[in-house]
């Protein structure tokens, strides 16, 4: 498929060409739509075949303790070709389904690839989940074959099901162990061309606000989607890249293997079993990390350390999962001297909207569409399009990094295809530059005394003060006003959740927001999140529908602006 893979080369190489030119990427920019590809055979396999590629860490783990292990791409390359014969033996085939349930190990890439050269389709699970969801993995997703750690194996225990076991780690009886690939043959010939709309991966959705949906991405949708994420974050070859996101999530796949692997940079990984800021940027100092992505829970936690530890700061800095607040923003750039690029996307696409490499910033902006896709803001009511309104995607030009639809699931994937474009479900607003903000998940945004309010914008004034964390916005019934915002706030370390610290958040909320915006109650607490750390508002959402049941009753733990008379009015 040597056309296949110089088309790709030469759509990757175009973005690279331009990294700093906004406007010409994008005017130039044309996705490459092969009718075959296989990313793993026809663009992994051919790089790591070339110097200086073949010889470059493409895969570097460092471990708590301080030991390492380091693949470059020829590795990689011949040893995914033995692991894919392996898992032929065992009765793998094209179009199987295949869990994968690893941590961030040798074994995960290894099983990614040479599941992708032998057409299987992936259904990538975190460590965390347990047997409940297992079973909804198994049989929602037709899975004929698990590969997990040795350590997990007995999750598998209530999950029925007729489908191969194989376990990474000590052996487990009843188990086919994974140390047996290293006997087979490592010259692997494919089955035949593989499709480009061939299923590649099937993604559960985290699923903050319902069941999750089983998300379809094919052979090019991930693979050649990614493109538009290797732009935004600015990856180039010989790049050291350091995303923080665990296995089984959609942002692992993003930046922990499809956008470093387009541009033929090293994928960094640090492991541990708890955060420690000291510690993590040690490492990128040590390693020459030159690019970093985390998720906002992370930068929040490294703006609670010491930023100046970090001597060699990357000059790539990205955020992406959930929108990050300007607070952060600000001190990391008074710290390293490099502004984060915030960019949106979802496990349903590769990166819509972002800051780019070498353009202007400007605060709470999420950035412009990227290269090869074209938004519209469509007002939910009239869907008309708009400068506020639902972020969509427009199909008429359909972007290659958009997935197929929801899998099994005609009626969902109708609906979210509607009118010629894709609903992402989260609302934001564009000014004369193009520039998008985001203002939130259409089901998070809501009315207080008849005024349409933002949780974000809330949550990043509320961040602003020292005490505060982490926080949440949502609605809170009252008899008068309908609802009233109420923030959850976790509070940085040394202090109090008293009614002291009650006091100054609010009456700080209140000089930085307008009247209808004021948070007029508070709670101290953590935050409940999905397995992949995203918050669930809508949780909280229900916990103040039953606790006030339109009452406006107090609740316990609660301060309100009443319990300061100061603050009421």
């Amino acid at each position: 498929m040597r056309q296949a893979t110089d088309e790709f080369r030469a759509a990757r190489d175009f973005l690279l060409e331009h990294g700093d030119d906004y406007d010409r990427a994008c005017a130039g920019f044309e996705w490459p739509r092969p009718s075959s590809f296989n990313w793993a055979l026809d663009w992994f396999d051919v790089v790591a075949a070339e110097e200086p590629t073949a010889s470059r860490p493409a895969l570097w783990i460092v471990e708590e303790d301080g030991t390492e292990g380091k693949w470059t791409y020829a590795e990689l390359s011949r040893r995914s070709d033995q692991v894919a014969n392996w898992l032929r033996g065992l009765g793998v085939r094209r179009g199987d389904r295949l869990v994968l349930m690893l941590g961030n190990q040798g074994e995960l890439w290894e099983v990614i690839l040479a599941s992708i050269k032998l057409g299987a389709v992936i259904i990538p699970a975190t460590t965390l989940l347990a047997a409940a969801d297992l079973r909804d993995r198994v049989d929602r997703g037709l899975a004929k074959h698990v590969v997990v750690r040795s350590a997990d194996t007995a999750k598998f225990d209530d999950v029925p099901g007729h489908y191969t076991r194989i376990a990474v780690g000590e052996p487990v009886d009843g188990w086919e162990s994974y140390a047996d690939s290293t006997e087979t043959p490592a010259r692997f010939t494919p089955d035949g061309p593989t499709g480009a709309d061939d299923t590649l991966l099937l993604y559960f959705t985290s699923g903050t606000t319902a069941r999750p949906k089983l998300v379809e991405h094919t052979h090019v949708s991930y693979p050649v989607g990614h493109l538009s994420t290797m732009y935004w974050i600015g990856l180039r070859p010989g790049d050291v890249h350091l995303n923080i996101s665990s296995p089984g999530w959609a942002k692992h796949a993003w930046s922990n293997v499809f956008a470093p692997w387009n541009a033929e940079a090293t994928v960094f990984i640090h492991n541990y079993s708890r955060f420690d800021a000291t510690a993590l940027m040690s490492q990128m100092d040590r390693c020459g990390v030159t690019s970093f992505c985390a998720p906002p829970t992370v930068w929040r936690m490294l703006i609670q350390a010491d930023l100046s530890q970090l001597r060699t700061p990357p000059q790539k800095v990205v955020g992406a999962g959930e929108p990050l607040n300007p607070e952060v923003i600000e001190q990391v750039s008074r710290a390293w001297g490099v502004t984060i690029r915030d960019g949106f996307g979802q496990t349903e696409t590769s990166v819509q909207v972002a800051n780019t490499p070498g353009q202007p910033v400007k605060a709470g902006s999420m950035g412009r569409p990227l290269p090869g896709f074209r938004i519209a803001l469509v007002d939910p009511a009239t869907g008309d399009l708009a400068d506020e309104g639902e972020i969509c995607v427009e199909l008429a030009s359909r972007p290659v990094g958009l997935m197929v639809g929801y899998a099994d699931d005609n009626e969902r994937t109708a609906e979210s295809m509607r009118d010629g474009h894709y609903h992402t479900g989260d609302v934001g607003s564009r000014d004369a530059d193009g520039y998008i903000t985001y203002v939130g998940r259409a089901d998070d945004v809501f009315k207080a005394s008849d005024y349409r309010i933002s949780p974000f914008e809330l949550e990043s004034a509320l961040i602003e003060h020292p005490a505060v964390a982490e926080a949440a916005v949502v609605p809170s019934p009252d008899p008068i006003r309908l609802s009233v915002p109420k923030a959850y706030v976790v509070l940085a370390a040394g202090y109090e959740p008293d009614a002291d610290t009650a006091r100054s958040i609010l009456a700080f909320a209140r000089e930085q927001l307008a009247p209808y915006k004021r948070i007029r109650r508070l709670e101290f607490g953590e935050l409940p999140k999905t397995i992949s750390g995203k918050i669930r508002r809508v949780e909280l959402r229900g916990r103040e529908r039953d606790a006030h049941s339109g009452t406006g009753a107090r609740v316990a733990g609660e301060f309100t602006e009443d319990d300061f008379p100061d603050l009421r009015g």
